[in-house]
């Protein structure tokens, strides 16, 4: 079974940008980012994904 990403790379890189971490991803890629961010992350994604699926 392969694995997909549930976020485009783009959307990825705009909240790590939007969050601070955006330098991290572009010097170490995103295994040096840390858990916390990579959580901050995820929870930034469903806070867009939860507007969306309101706004309709």
């Amino acid at each position: 079974m392969s694995r997909r990403g549930l976020m485009s790379e783009q959307l990825k890189y705009e909240i790590a940008r939007e969050l601070g971490v955006d330098h991290i991803v572009s010097t170490q890629g995103w295994g040096g980012v840390s858990s916390r961010d990579c959580g901050n992350i995820v929870a930034k994604a469903i806070e867009i994904a939860n507007r969306n699926v309101g706004g309709q």
